[in-house]
C-alpha cells in the first residue's frame, strides 16, 4: 500500500499525522494578562462578543474518534499538539512549525483503541507565530493562531521536525479545524475551532468567513479580542468566542479519511454502493480498460440471487469473483467466510512443488521426502508435462489462484504455479512427467494432507515472522547487506534501525551494500520515500498521487502534494555503490523505495523477475456480513505525470536467468543466486 496524496488521504491512510514536543504549562496562574471586561479595547474594532468569561482556556481536553483501519499502522509516539497555524494564514504550504511553538498534549487513554482522549496544558505566554490578520492596512503585533492537532513522530526528537511534518503546511486531517479537500477550495479550513492568543488589548480577529468564505482574507468581518486566550469556534456564521477554563474540543476525522460502512444494507444495495465507488473512485479505470457496466451485468444477478436466497456464501462467493475480475494486486477482501471452501480445496497436495523456466519448461522444484510424489518416483528436476491428461501449460493457464487477483502476469503464473497442484484430500491425479534422462510416465497419486510443498513455494517462507523490520550486517565479500522487511512497522524502531545501520556501514567504510527487498509487503509509501533520501543529495521530486474529487468528476493532482525527498543530515547519508535485490513479493510502497533507487541510476536493480506492480493508494470499506473490502483509490504517477508502478513493477537491470542450473543451485546447493549475481553487480 502507498498511503500519500491529498493531505486529508494522506493523514488517514498512513495512519502517520505528524508529532512534536511542548513548551510551557497551563496550569492555574495569577499572574495571566487581565482579561474580560477589565481589559480595555484598544484595537478601534468593535469587542468580540464573549461567551463564558472565564479568563481563557487553562487545560484543553476532548477526544479523537476514528474509523479508518490504517489509523494506527506505524504509529509508534502518537501525540496531540498545540499547532502553529501561521501556514495556513500565510497560505504556506512549505511552513514549518518551529520548535519553540510546538506545545505538547497528553494522551490520557488507549490509544489504540476509538475513541482516545487528550488533555493539553495551555501555556501562559506560548512562543508562536504572530500574524495580524485584521486586515486594516496598519502593522500590527497580531495575534498566534493554533489548531489542535494529531501528529505522530518517527524522525529525530520528540519535536516534529520538517520529515515529520511531511515538509510543512498545516493539518487538515485529525485537528480542531475542518478541512476542504475539494479540488475549487482546497485545503481551506471551513469550520471546526481554533485557540487564538491575543498578546495584548489591540489585537483584531475575523468573526467570520466573509462574502468569499475564506478565512484570513480581506472581506473577513474583524472584532477586537481580549488578551490571552480565547477559543473561536468557526462553524456558525458568527464565530462563536469562548473564554472557558476548561473547554472541550473534538479533533475531526474528514469525511474522505473515514471508514466507508455498507454493511447495513441488503446484498443487493451495497453491490450497488460498491459499483459506484468503484467506478467513481477506483485509480486505475482506464489504464486498465475496466468496464464497470459489463461486471455490473454480469456479477449483479448473483447478488440478487444470493439475497433472494438469503445465502450467505453465494454472495461471498459473488463478491470475490467481482473483486478478482479486476487485475490490482491491491483489490482484496477478508476471506474469512470462504476458508472452509479455501480449505478444502487446496488442503491436499502431491509432496511436489514446480518452477517455470525460461525456456517454457516446468520442473519440479521440490520433492516432499515420503511424500507422493517421491514415493511414485518422481525426482527433483522431472520435467512435469501433464496433469489428468491435460497440458501442463493448460492447467496453468485455467489455474485461479485464491491469491488473486494480480496487476502483473509474472506474479499470476507464480501463483498458479502453487495452486495448480493443491487438490482436495485424498484426490487422484494422474501426472505425466520425465525424469532427467528418462522417458514420459503416468503415474497416478493421491493427494495427501500436507503444506510443506505449499509453503515451499510461499514468496515468504524464507521468514519467520519475527524478524525486525530492518536487518543487517556485513558479508564475507566485505559488502553491507540490509534485508528491510517492512515499511509498516513501528517507524521510531524503522528509522532508528535503518540509521544505525548507515551510521554503522559509514564509520567501517563499507565500499558497497546490497539491499534486499525480495520479502517486503509494503506499508508507508512517505517512510520508503524517505528512507531512500538517506542515499541522495538532491531534494528530488518522485511523482505524485491524485484521488477523485467529487467537486470536478475527475481525479485531482495537487502541486502541492508532490511527493520530495526531505534529505537527513550529512553524516547519515550513504555514497557507497548499492544493489538492490527485488522481485514479486516486492508490493506497493516496498515498488517505490525500489523506484526511487533508480532515479540518478544511484542503485543497480538485480532480480528473477520484476516487482508486484502494485502502484497506488488504498482504502478499506465495510459489506454486509462485516466482510472488509479493500481497492486502489490513489493513482500514482512518476515526476513527468506518467503511471510508473502499476501493471508494470520496477523491472531488473540485471535479470538472473530462470534455468535448470540455477534452479539446481537454489534448491539443491543452497545457494543464493540472486544475491551472488547483486555482489558481481557491485564489483
Amino acid at each position: 500500500m502507498r498511503p500519500q496524496g491529498p493531505a486529508l488521504v494522506l493523514a488517514a491512510l498512513a495512519a502517520a499525522v505528524l508529532g512534536c514536543s511542548s513548551l510551557g504549562s497551563g496550569a492555574d496562574n495569577p499572574t495571566s494578562p487581565p482579561v474580560g471586561p477589565t481589559a480595555v479595547n484598544e484595537s478601534g474594532f468593535p469587542a468580540a462578543e464573549i461567551q463564558n468569561e472565564e479568563g481563557g482556556p487553562v487545560i484543553v481536553t476532548g477526544q479523537v474518534v476514528y474509523t479508518n483501519p490504517f489509523f494506527t499502522a506505524g504509529v509508534a509516539e502518537p501525540v496531540v499538539i498545540l499547532e502553529d497555524q501561521a501556514g495556513f494564514v500565510d497560505r504556506d504550504r512549505n511552513f514549518l512549525i518551529p520548535v519553540e511553538s510546538q506545545v505538547l498534549g497528553q494522551i490520557t487513554s488507549d490509544f489504540f483503541e476509538s475513541p482516545f482522549t487528550y488533555s493539553l496544558n495551555m501555556p501562559v505566554e506560548p512562543s508562536g507565530t504572530l500574524r495580524d490578520v485584521d486586515h486594516d492596512g496598519q502593522s500590527d503585533t497580531g495575534v498566534m493562531v493554533y489548531a489542535v492537532a494529531y501528529w505522530t513522530n518517527a524522525f529525530g526528537d520528540p519535536y516534529l521536525e520538517r520529515r515529520d511534518q511531511y515538509g510543512g503546511g498545516w493539518s487538515s486531517a485529525y485537528a480542531s479545524t475542518r478541512v476542504s479537500d475539494d479540488r475549487d477550495n482546497y485545503l481551506e479550513v471551513f469550520g471546526g475551532s481554533y485557540l487564538v492568543y491575543a498578546p495584548d488589548n489591540r489585537q483584531g480577529f475575523p468573526s467570520g468567513f466573509g462574502a468569499d468564505g475564506r478565512l484570513f482574507t480581506d472581506d473577513d468581518p474583524i472584532v477586537a479580542l481580549p488578551p490571552g486566550w480565547t477559543l473561536v469556534n468557526l462553524d456558525s456564521d458568527l464565530f462563536v468566542f469562548d473564554r472557558s477554563r476548561r473547554p472541550q474540543i473534538e479533533l475531526y476525522e474528514p469525511e474522505g479519511a473515514a471508514l466507508v460502512d455498507f454493511s447495513g444494507m441488503s446484498y443487493t444495495e451495497a453491490f450497488d454502493a460498491m459499483l459506484e465507488k468503484f467506478r467513481t473512485e477506483y485509480a486505475f479505470t482506464a489504464y486498465k480498460g475496466i468496464d464497470w457496466e459489463a461486471l455490473s451485468s454480469a456479477f449483479r444477478p448473483r447478488f440478487e440471487q444470493a439475497e433472494q436466497r438469503r445465502d450467505s456464501n453465494a454472495y461471498a462467493l459473488a463478491l470475490r469473483d467481482f473483486l478478482w475480475s479486476v487485475p490490482d494486486a491491491h483489490v482484496g477482501m477478508d476471506l474469512t467466510p470462504l476458508y472452509g471452501m479455501v480449505y478444502d480445496e487446496i488442503s491436499g497436495g502431491l509432496g511436489l512443488s514446480i518452477r517455470e523456466l525460461d525456456d517454457g519448461r516446468v520442473l519440479a522444484a521440490f520433492v516432499l521426502d515420503g511424500g507422493p510424489a517421491e514415493e511414485a518416483g518422481i525426482a527433483f528436476g522431472a520435467q512435469i508435462l501433464e496433469l489428468n491428461g491435460q497440458p501442463i501449460e493448460d492447467v496453468l493457464d485455467a489455474n485461479v489462484p485464491w491469491s488473486s487477483p494480480f496487476s502483473t502476469e509474472t506474479a499470476h503464473r507464480l501463483e498458479q504455479l502453487r495452486f495448480a497442484l493443491r487438490f482436495p484430500v485424498e484426490a487422484d491425479v494422474r501426472v505425466t512427467y520425465r525424469n532427467p534422462g528418462g522417458t514420459p510416465t503416468t503415474t497416478t497419486l493421491v493427494a495427501a494432507p500436507e503444506f510443506d510443498s505449499f509453503d515451499f513455494t510461499d514468496p515468504f517462507s524464507a521468514t519467520t515472522g519475527f524478524e525486525l523490520p530492518v536487518e543487517f550486517y556485513v558479508l564475507d565479500s566485505g559488502y553491507g547487506y540490509v534485508s528491510i522487511y517492512s515499511f509498516f512497522d513501528n517507524q521510531i524502531l524503522t528509522v532508528q534501525l535503518w540509521e544505525r545501520m548507515i551510521q554503522a556501514f559509514n564509520d567501517s567504510d563499507v565500499p558497497g551494500l546490497v539491499i534486499d527487498l525480495r520479502s517486503n509487503s509494503g506499508g508507508s509509501g512517505f517512510l520508503a520515500d524517505q528512507m531512500a533520501a538517506y542515499f541522495f543529495e538532491d531534494e528530488l521530486v518522485l511523482g505524485n498521487t491524485g484521488y477523485y474529487d467529487d467537486s470536478i468528476g475527475d481525479f485531482f493532482f495537487d502541486p502541492g502534494d508532490e511527493n520530495t525527498f526531505f534529505l537527513p543530515r550529512q553524516d547519515l547519508r550513504y555514497r557507497g555503490d548499492v544493489t538492490l535485490i527485488i522481485g514479486p513479493s516486492c508490493v506497493s510502497a516496498c515498488e517505490f523505495f525500489a523506484y526511487d533507487m533508480t532515479l540518478q541510476d544511484r542503485a543497480t536493480i538485480v532480480g528473477e523477475y520484476p516487482t508486484a506492480g502494485a502502484g497506488g493508494s488504498v482504502e478499506d470499506f465495510l459489506m454486509p456480513d462485516d466482510i472488509s473490502v479493500r481497492f486502489t483509490i490513489g493513482r500514482a504517477v512518476d515526476a513527468q505525470g506518467e503511471i510508473h508502478i502499476e501493471g508494470v513493477g520496477v523491472v531488473p537491470d540485471v535479470r538472473v536467468p530462470v534455468t535448470e542450473q540455477n534452479l539446481r543451485a537454489i534448491f539443491l546447493e543452497g545457494r543464493d543466486v540472486v544475491l551472488e549475481q547483486a555482489i558481481e553487480a557491485l564489483e
